[in-house]
């Protein structure tokens, strides 16, 4: 089994070619893997693309030609789900001169974020509304897939705003998200009280916090989850460098680390799509390999958890 290391050491195309070509054309096909949407049964893929962390760094560099073939290596494969926020840089301005240059913005699931945080005054209100507004404009179409408020900020004035944004009808799904457990008491209560169709949160094969505080409300609730962090940034490359796949993955059809990872954290339930971010496209196309085949069954996860537990660094 090649590691995504391994990768790192060939051109992006040959890695490709030589390791993913056959789920590349098994997702061509529509075999990826998709989760409804609890409030709708809209379904859509397991697994996405986010753009923060390297993405963001690429688009704030002079050539975004990476940027591209990311994209359409995600559409390829058979992937719609996009995440971004106007605090990621230049991810979300440039995300949209993408999507647009390569006529693919109808065929993007786009989800941004809503981040003016504030005490709720009048000025903040002005600003979220204002900011609301940029995100249509560097989208470019008329009505965006979700926004969400970014990390519990001012859930009052940022949360009511999407709401009268939805009920215009010019955003279909809206809700709030948080990759901070200090934040999931705040979270749980406006999942409780708010009429949330998605939460944005962190949860990955070491990282299981959500799943007991958050997921059975969001079952309960009918809300969406989205998750993040799937490798906890860099935690788990750190982690697993140097070890192989564990033979049992291929079980499941995870050839890679990365697969591994994305397939346990789609595996549960409660969880609609995954958001991974990459400046690659040779990442890209072995993170949709993750939505293909089947998911790990409870038994497999609890495997994968104490694979993982079991290796120095945890």
């Amino acid at each position: 089994m090649l590691t995504r290391r391994d990768c790192l050491t060939y051109s992006a195309t040959a890695c490709a070619v030589s390791t993913l070509l056959p789920r590349l054309a098994a997702a061509q096909a529509g075999d990826v893997i998709r989760h409804a949407i609890p409030k709708t049964g809209e379904e859509i893929p397991i697994v996405g693309l986010g753009s923060s962390a390297t993405f963001g760094q690429v688009a704030r560099s002079d050539d975004v030609t990476a940027l591209k073939e990311v994209f359409q290596a995600m559409i390829d494969s058979g992937g719609t789900v996009f995440d971004t926020a106007p605090s990621y840089g230049a991810s979300e301005a440039v995300s949209g001169e993408i999507v647009n240059e390569l006529g693919i913005r109808d065929r993007v699931f786009w989800a941004t974020k809503l981040n003016v945080a504030g005490r709720g005054g009048p000025a903040d209100l002005g600003r979220a509304n204002a900011q609301v507004e940029t995100s249509f404009e560097r989208y470019g179409g008329d009505t965006i897939d979700l926004i969400q408020v970014h990390n519990v900020a001012d859930v009052p004035t940022q949360f009511g705003v999407l709401k009268d944004v939805k009920a215009a009808g010019r955003v279909r799904y809206i809700g709030i998200t948080s990759t901070s457990k200090g934040q999931y008491a705040a979270l749980a209560d406006a999942m409780r009280n708010e009429p949330l169709d998605f939460i944005g949160i962190d949860y990955a094969v070491d990282n299981t916090s959500a799943a007991d505080e958050l997921f059975p409300i969001a079952r309960d609730r009918g809300i969406a989850v989205m998750v993040y962090m799937p490798f906890g940034r860099t935690r788990l490359w750190d982690r697993v460098d140097g070890h192989e796949v564990p033979a049992f993955a291929r079980e499941f059809g995870a050839e890679t680390w990365a697969q591994f990872f994305l397939k346990f954290a789609a595996a549960h339930p409660d969880v609609t799509t995954v958001t991974p971010a990459t400046s690659k496209a040779h990442h890209m196309v072995d993170n949709m390999g993750a939505a293909l085949g089947r998911l790990p069954t409870a038994a497999e996860q609890q495997r994968m958890v104490e694979f993982i537990d079991a290796l120095p660094g945890g």
